[in-house]
């Protein structure tokens, strides 16, 4: 997956590819547009569309489920491309953590309105985003060049298997399945809970460190 050198988009999508230090790798062409991993980025945001159909005009959840497996399937493939072929660009770099986000809202928001997810995990989903993207604008002008942490990593993880299984569920009609997604999906929810504070926190610790240093030593006040 293409680098992401945006705090922000880190957050949300919960994983970050990075040059290993002192690789002689090229940096790839940051102003290049059409390349290989860009295209199957594009790929995948044209998946977004063709499940909400699938789930909401014929309801076949079986192709729904296949659908989102292929679209996780080229979130990897993309970053294994860029770095394989020396492709890496801006662009890049921000098509590909907003196809994940756009994915994530409208495959959520999908299955609140078929019935299938309850609007509480929507708004628990989103909430803490909206604060942060307000906070980030804020203070950082929409960059506030954090890290996302291991926690992070784990609630997108979660989410991504534990959202098709709810639907796998549905299309198998399993009681099972139903729960083990939920182990899941409640597991992915905390996670996003507590890693929504730790970065809010790290936010304003790095805006107090730039824009309020410390005294230095042996100064105060009189």
């Amino acid at each position: 997956m293409p680098p992401d050198s945006g705090g922000r988009f880190n957050y949300l999508r919960g994983e970050m590819s990075s040059m290993p230090a002192g690789s002689k790798t090229p940096a790839g062409n940051p102003g290049a547009i059409v390349t290989v991993p860009n295209v199957i980025t594009v790929v995948r945001f044209l998946g977004t569309p063709l499940f909400v159909w699938l789930v909401l005009g014929p309801r076949d959840y079986g192709w729904g489920v296949f659908v989102l497996a292929m679209m996780g399937c080229t979130d990897w493939i993309d970053g294994f491309v860029a770095r394989k072929l020396n492709q890496t660009s801006k662009l890049g770099r921000i098509l590909d953590p907003l196809a994940d986000r756009v994915a994530l809202v409208a495959v959520t928001i999908t299955l609140v309105i078929a019935g299938i997810l309850p609007l509480w995990l929507l708004l628990l989903l989103l909430i803490p985003d909206v604060v942060l993207l307000a906070a980030t604008l804020y203070y950082f002008r929409g960059d506030a060049g954090l890290k996302v942490t291991l926690l992070g990593k784990a609630r997108t993880a979660a989410l991504m298997v534990g959202t098709p299984m709810l639907l796998l569920a549905k299309a198998l009609d399993s009681d099972f399945t139903t729960v083990l997604a939920w182990v899941f999906l409640g597991s992915a929810m905390g996670m996003h809970v507590v890693a929504f504070t730790q970065y809010f926190r790290r936010l304003l610790a790095k805006h107090r460190d730039i824009h309020l240093p410390a005294a230095p030593p042996g100064t105060g006040s009189p």
